[in-house]
């Protein structure tokens, strides 16, 4: 049977200058082999959803943060917690590896030195794991196309590095493992402020403080990490 890797992208950052309240430029690459069933706990992350009061659609976990868009209207910030919980016990049961690059932006100068170091970490991060790559037959990188520049960097180092590759654009809410790769880019990120002490007031109170989410909720998560 032939063996299909599904990458699915999500990015934190974005290309413009150097800022200091977003310092930082991550790509998290979620990987399930397709040939590992998750039908099951699809279908059990839906219903705790709909338990939950909210509507089916794209989790999407910063916005629960800070209760913004959908989530303006549910006040009860354990309910927000709730559907977070959900997806991140999601995110935990299956059977998934991940990648995330990451960027400091004030190690870049301009555009070009950015995508130039972003490239790299990339194309880097994905030899260092060629063994694991190179045991499928196919890889289908899934990405929603958010970012112009990425995805140039994507298709270029990808079609690089291999000759089985193939790009489909996706819908956020169509595929519950791009809302994992959000999750994760968020992890990744929370656990950079955390480690520089930049925590705001609603990652606050979610998360209870930067030492009890590196601890738990992150740890937890890098368990996963290729």
């Amino acid at each position: 049977m032939k063996k299909i890797l599904s990458i699915f992208i999500d990015e934190s950052g974005d290309f413009g200058d150097y800022d200091l309240n977003a310092p930082y430029y991550l790509v998290a690459m979620v990987l399930h082999d397709q040939q590992i069933d998750i039908s099951s706990e699809i279908t059990n992350l839906d219903q705790r959803i709909s338990n939950l009061g909210f509507p089916l659609h794209a989790i999407h976990v910063g916005p629960i943060i800070r209760k913004e868009s959908l989530y303006e209207r549910y006040d009860d910030p354990v309910t927000r917690k709730s559907l977070l919980n959900a997806l991140y016990h999601f995110a935990r049961r299956i059977d998934i590896k991940y990648l995330c690059p990451r960027i400091k932006k004030s190690e870049c100068s301009d555009f070009i030195q950015l995508n130039a170091k972003l490239s790299r970490e990339i194309s880097t991060q994905i030899r260092n794991n060629y063994d694991y790559f190179n045991g499928f037959d196919q890889i289908i990188v899934y990405y929603d196309n958010g970012q112009n520049e990425l995805t140039k960097i994507l298709t270029s180092v990808f079609n690089t590095l291999f000759t089985n590759v193939e790009f489909r654009r996706v819908k956020p809410s169509d595929y519950k493992l791009f809302q994992v790769a959000d999750l994760i880019c968020t992890w990744e990120l929370l656990a950079l402020k955390a480690e520089d002490k930049t925590f705001t007031k609603s990652e606050t109170e979610m998360f209870d403080s930067p030492r009890e989410f590196l601890k738990n909720r992150y740890k937890l998560i890098t368990k996963k990490k290729l």
